[in-house]
Formats: structure tokens, C-alpha cells, sequence
């Protein structure tokens, strides 16, 4: 599968472009609705999500409510952009009011106006913004009813918020960062159930399960580290008190996450996912202003004091889109049908 997305932040809408999603899939537009709104909220979000309500608006690839295997293209409309329509309109747009030189640090500001060549970084955050998860969160969503088919589950949740594991605690952080003009980062869990034993593949670097769920789930912004399974607490392990081993019965562990050899082993594969604490901040770090050259803080963007509970959401079904993705690539099938035909039979022979 191909997913493409289009959009900026404060443009018209957010454009998403599967390609390779097999037919006969059922898909339930409410369900999609329902992750969107999930998406924009979560304690310690910011103004933009009391202006969004985030729905899908299907545009082709689907007749009747299923799959037709032609690719699915949707849109997410910004609601916000009747009030920046003038700076952002793609004919007849200035962005001269809207341009933002005193670069954020943690940002792709920078880095973005010298590799694209612009005098302001507003085209760069524009697009670099998480806005442009709600198209991911859609595509996780339809991927995750065809996951159901095949009687795979992904979920994510919190695992923790600045360290904190109560929720409770959370709050009270996310408070205190809010007060100060401070942001927070955190971690989610992301538990994919009812995988069959072998998706991915040892033969090429490429190919490998847990190559390619974390390729994806870097690719989300603000993420700066996956684990699989205990992760960075191998290194504090003996080879003896790592491993899953193996019984008549199964295994009695899942140290290794669901993935050995960089393929599923027919465990949970279990990912965690951190998240950096928001780069935009009210108080603003130093930086410098790219117009003058002069030191001074960074500009202040509307923005969130702590997303963790949205990012989550945004790791489970970006590891949907990957998981489906892989499982066509090992079982193959142009319908629904025939790849829950392959995936059953190969969790028939792998029960003997």
C-alpha cells in the first residue's frame, strides 16, 4: 500500500491517497469520525482543537460503505481556514502579516527555510505541523477495519506523561507546564493482538517487521524513540533473563515484543513510543530572529501545552497503516476475502 497526504495547517482542507487497499472492506464512517474527535482532545490541548471537529469526507475508492480497490482518496477540512484564507489562499494568498523569523528551536523552522529557500519559516510550519496527523488518524482507522476482518486489534494508551503514570499526577503536571509557559512530552503503548507468525522478514534489512513499524511510527512528529518489548531495558539483561523461551505450551514471556528476527513470532507485538515535549513554547527559548540576526526568543504559535493523549491515538493507527501494509506484502489478496483466507490458513498450520 501507498498512503500520500496533502495539506497545511491553516490550508483549505488535509488530503489523504491510499493506494493498494484490497476490496470488500466494510468500513464504518462513524468509526473513523469517532478516532478523529479523539485526535482533538486529551487534557493539556490548545485553542485550534475548540475550532476543529474532525470528519472524513470520502471522495472515491468506496461504493456503498465498502472497498472497491481502487485507490481511496478522502479529506479532512480545516475549519480554521475561513479565518486565513487571505494569507493562505493557494491564488491570491500573502503570508507577509503571518511570517514567522524568530525560528523555534525543536522545530523544522530552521532547517526548513534554508533547504526549501524561503525568507520566513510560515511555508515550513505550515506543512511540518501535526495537523497533518488527522489524514493519518483517517487512514489508521480504515486500515484497522480490515485488520478486524482478520481478527487483528491495534490499541494504544498512555503509558506516561513526564514521567508521571497517574492520571491524576498527569494533570497536575501538565498544570504546573501550563502556568509556566512550559510544554510536556510522554509515552504511549501501541499493542497489535491476533498476528499470525511470520509478517516480515529476516532475508533483507528492508523487510524486517520491526524496521518498518518503526520507520513509520518515527515518522510522527515529535516522536524521538520506539522499543520493542522491553526495549532499552535489554541492556540491563542477561541472555538468560532476556529471551522468550519456548514450551510445548507456547511461551510464558513476551520479553521480545512480538517480533523476532524481524518477524511477528504470533505473540502481541508490543511498541513504545516517546514523545519530546511540544518544541513551540509561550515563553519562547532563545533562537535567533533569521530577518535581523539578532538573538531573541522564539516566536510563540497558537499550540498545546502536552498532547500525549492525541499522539497516542496517532501511534495506533499509524501502526495500523503498517501492519495491513505488511500483511498484504506477505499473504497478498486483490479482496478482503482471499487475504482472510491466506492469513487463516497460515494460523491453521502454525497451531499444527
Amino acid at each position: 500500500m501507498r498512503l500520500l497526504t496533502a495539506g497545511e495547517s491553516h490550508g483549505k482542507t488535509l488530503i489523504g491517497v491510499i493506494e493498494g487497499l484490497p476490496s470488500g472492506i466494510v468500513l464504518d464512517e462513524d468509526k473513523i469520525n469517532a478516532e478523529l474527535a479523539v485526535r482533538c482532545q486529551g487534557y493539556g490541548r490548545g485553542g485550534r482543537m475548540k475550532i476543529e471537529s474532525d470528519r472524513i469526507e470520502v471522495l472515491s475508492g468506496v461504493i456503498g460503505g465498502a472497498t472497491i480497490g481502487s485507490p481511496l482518496a478522502f479529506a479532512v477540512a480545516n475549519k480554521d481556514y475561513a479565518n486565513w484564507e487571505k494569507y493562505m489562499a493557494p491564488f491570491g494568498g500573502d503570508i507577509t502579516d503571518k511570517a514567522l523569523t524568530a525560528v523555534r528551536p525543536g522545530h523544522a523552522d530552521l532547517s526548513g527555510m534554508i533547504k526549501y529557500g524561503f525568507d520566513n519559516a510560515r511555508p515550513v510550519l505550515e506543512r511540518a505541523s501535526a495537523r497533518e496527523t488527522a489524514a493519518r488518524v483517517a487512514a489508521g482507522v480504515i486500515c484497522k477495519q480490515a485488520l478486524s476482518a482478520l481478527g487483528i486489534t491495534v490499541e494504544a494508551t498512555v503509558k506516561c506523561i513526564a514521567g508521571q503514570t497517574e492520571t491524576e499526577k498527569q494533570h497536575a503536571a501538565i498544570d504546573e507546564a501550563r502556568r509556566s509557559g512550559d510544554t510536556l512530552g510522554g509515552q504511549a503503548v501501541v499493542t497489535v493482538r491476533g498476528m499470525p507468525i511470520g509478517v516480515g522478514s529476516y532475508v533483507q534489512y528492508d523487510r524486517k517487521l520491526d524496521a518498518v513499524l518503526a520507520m513509520h511510527l518515527m515518522s510522527i512528529q515529535s516522536v524521538k524513540a520506539v522499543e520493542v518489548g522491553l526495549g532499552v531495558g535489554f541492556a540491563e539483561l542477561k541472555g538468560s533473563e532476556a529471551h522468550d523461551e519456548i514450551f510445548p505450551s507456547g511461551r510464558n514471556t513476551n520479553r521480545a515484543g512480538g517480533i523476532e528476527g524481524g518477524m511477528s513470532n504470533g505473540e502481541d507485538i508490543v511498541l513504545t513510543v516517546t514523545f519530546k515535549p511540544i518544541p513551540t513554547l509561550m515563553k519562547g527559548l532563545n533562537t535567533v530572529d533569521v530577518r535581523t540576526g539578532e538573538a531573541v526568543k522564539a516566536a510563540s504559535e497558537r499550540s498545546d501545552c502536552c498532547a500525549v493523549e492525541a499522539a497516542a491515538v496517532v501511534a495506533g493507527n499509524v501502526a495500523a497503516f503498517a501492519i495491513l501494509d505488511e500483511m498484504l506484502k506477505t499473504f497478498g489478496g486483490d479482496t478482503i476475502g482471499e487475504l482472510k483466507e491466506r492469513v487463516d490458513r497460515r494460523k491453521r498450520n502454525a497451531r499444527g
